[in-house]
């Protein structure tokens, strides 16, 4: 018996073989393996990684991560595939016979809850009971009435803020978490921002006032308690309700409504009192100003806000675009707007200027900002107005190519002084250019050598001050990303979404004033002139204390801590002041043990 073979069949199956197994390599189904392949045709192969990227699916951007992260693995471990790890954890295997045996007892998912936590010390989400309770069958409950449901102990209830029930008693004392906030208060009380709500015509009741509704919610910021905290962390320090003026600090419901009454009108009513207030007391000079955009996120579902590039989360979103104007000398943010819409950035920078000239009769004599603020057009109409500017070119690719061009002959070495920097003698190449929609020429300075990868590209309409002192001021102004960040951090301009809803228009006016109040405390507390709010918060004002009340006066004595010695010295202690929303005669004090 003889067998044929069939080459060409066999030749083609084979070749079929060929091309599965090489479809393995060449497209890859674990993760791993596809960071394998691709690295192994860029470091072995030198295929070019935008064409890596191409076929393994990755952006350009995340193929050079997944490069940097294997350059930077000490160890070589980067392939090893971990184990995936149980999907539920022993807690919950021991306690679901539990609840499902109370469930059968008719309990709710809320009330298995209180049972396992009371009775097994085990503390478990009503999300988790209910998964386990869904995967076995159970439906829900119907609901009951109140007379049908478990009896509990309930928890202590805070009572309704009300001026009427404040009442102080001789002779009693008693403990608060934040002792330091009657220092930040006797700021407020000293520039007398108390008294502009009031002045405004803003909403107030018989149970709580004007001045003390206000009070309520700019405290809650000086301490920067986040809205998403339902601002229940302090209603039951009577300290707080102190520096309110009140039985206890407004809840939740109240500071919601309360800032759903203020509008944009009102808040533009009390920037043009709170800017008068800051010159009066000589801490705005206005003699240079920083500007900036910020966009802060947002997470509700509100479709009227539009999507914009948020820098700290380096990805466009739905977001809020906020303008700040900081004055350069006492690092406060004087002015703010939330009510931008695309499109109008770049004339926001005339808001402020007809702002600012509103109040004081003259245009801002300097103003420091990046490429993206405004346009050349208004650059020039800037440079028509006599206000002189310092702000960044955008680095396109004729901009670097004519850079690469500028022979090493033609670039000086300079140093920075009165800069704490580690890149203080950049090289630079001072020149006047022509721009488009630009009358006149303007200042172009080439910098390099100033720690960052492409150099930076300086313009100004100023011809007369030196190279030093331009490059100088810039370096200054980019402080004012970091003050917005720090600013947006522990202030919470961020929580959007919160289960407050708290207006943004509003939540940035109390923003304004609150770091307003920081900067100011700071500038008393030697060292800690330049430090974070967040510092200042934790060191000083964040401070437990003991309440005295005495026949005609009030005294804070704040516990033993290692920087009691730098309030000592700022004269802030042992000095009486008076709060003018707390309805009595009493002085108060602030002391240390």
């Amino acid at each position: 018996m003889s067998i044929k073979i069939n080459k060409g069949n066999d030749k083609n199956n084979l070749s079929k073989s060929l091309t599965q197994e090489a479809a393995y390599f060449l497209k890859p189904k674990n993760s791993k393996h596809r960071q394998y392949e691709a690295l192994r045709a860029f470091f072995i192969e030198n295929i070019p990684g935008k064409t890596i990227a191409s076929q393994f699916g990755y952006t350009y951007g995340a193929f050079r991560l997944v490069c940097h992260q294997f350059k930077n693995d000490p160890h070589k471990t980067f392939f090893i595939q971990t184990k995936p790890g149980p999907r539920y954890g022993t807690k919950r295997d021991s306690i679901k016979d539990e609840i499902i045996k109370l469930r059968k007892q008719n309990y709710s998912v809320k009330d298995i809850a209180i049972i396992l936590k009371k009775e097994k010390n085990v503390k478990i989400s009503s999300v988790w009971i209910w998964n386990i309770l869904n995967e076995e069958g159970f439906a829900r409950l119907p609901r009951r009435k109140d007379d049908e449901r478990p009896q509990f102990e309930k928890t202590d209830q805070a009572a309704y803020a009300d001026i009427g029930q404040f009442c102080l008693t001789p002779s009693t004392s008693f403990q608060t978490k934040i002792g330091g906030l009657f220092l930040a208060l006797k700021i407020v009380s000293g520039l007398t921002v108390h008294t502009i709500p009031q002045k405004l015509g803003w909403y107030g009741s018989k149970m709580i006032p004007t001045t003390n509704a206000f009070i309520s919610c700019l405290l809650l910021k000086l301490i920067g308690t986040e809205p998403k905290s339902h601002v229940m962390d302090i209603v039951f320090d009577k300290g707080a309700a102190l520096a309110a003026g009140l039985n206890v600090v407004p809840k939740t419901a109240y500071i919601s409504e309360y800032s759903n009454r203020i509008t944009h009108e009102y808040n533009i009513s009390f920037l043009d009192k709170w800017l008068p207030l800051l010159r009066k007391h000589f801490y705005v000079t206005g003699e240079s100003f920083n500007l900036d955009f910020q966009s802060l996120p947002y997470y509700g579902e509100q479709p009227v806000v539009q999507k914009h590039y948020v820098s700290m989360r380096s990805r466009s979103q739905n977001a809020i675009p906020v303008f700040f104007a900081q004055d350069e000398k006492s690092k406060i943010f004087c002015y703010s707007n939330a009510d931008i819409r695309k499109g109008e950035e770049a004339n926001e920078i005339f808001r402020f200027i007809d702002f600012w000239k509103k109040h004081t009769g003259n245009n801002p004599p300097h103003l420091v900002f990046d490429a993206k603020l405004t346009t050349y057009a208004n650059l020039c109409k800037l440079n028509r107005m006599g206000i002189s500017f310092i702000t960044l070119r955008r680095k396109c690719k004729n901009i670097l190519k004519e850079i690469a061009n500028i022979p090493s002959s033609a670039w000086r070495t300079i140093e920075l002084s009165n800069m704490q920097r580690k890149y203080r003698t950049p090289k630079i190449v001072d020149q006047q250019v022509n721009l488009k929609d630009y009358q006149g020429t303007i200042r172009q300075i080439f910098i390099k050598d100033f720690g960052h990868d492409l150099p930076t590209v300086v313009m100004s309409n100023d011809m007369k001050k030196s190279v030093t002192a331009t490059i100088t001021r810039y370096a200054q102004r980019m402080l004012i990303e970091n003050s917005i960040a720090q600013s947006a951090d522990f202030f919470s301009t961020t929580a959007l979404s919160s289960a407050v809803a708290i207006k943004i228009d509003f939540d940035l006016l109390l923003t304004l004033v609150a770091q307003a109040v920081h900067r100011i405390l700071a500038g008393n507390l030697r060292g800690y002139e330049y430090a974070s709010p967040r510092t200042i918060f934790h060191k000083f004002i964040d401070t437990p204390a003991t309440v005295i009340i005495g026949e005609k006066e009030i005294e804070i004595r704040l516990n033993k801590r290692a920087d009691n010695s730098i309030l000592l010295r700022s004269g802030l202690l042992y000095s009486p002041f008076r709060l003018p929303w707390i309805k009595t005669a009493h002085k108060i004090f602030v002391t240390t043990r």
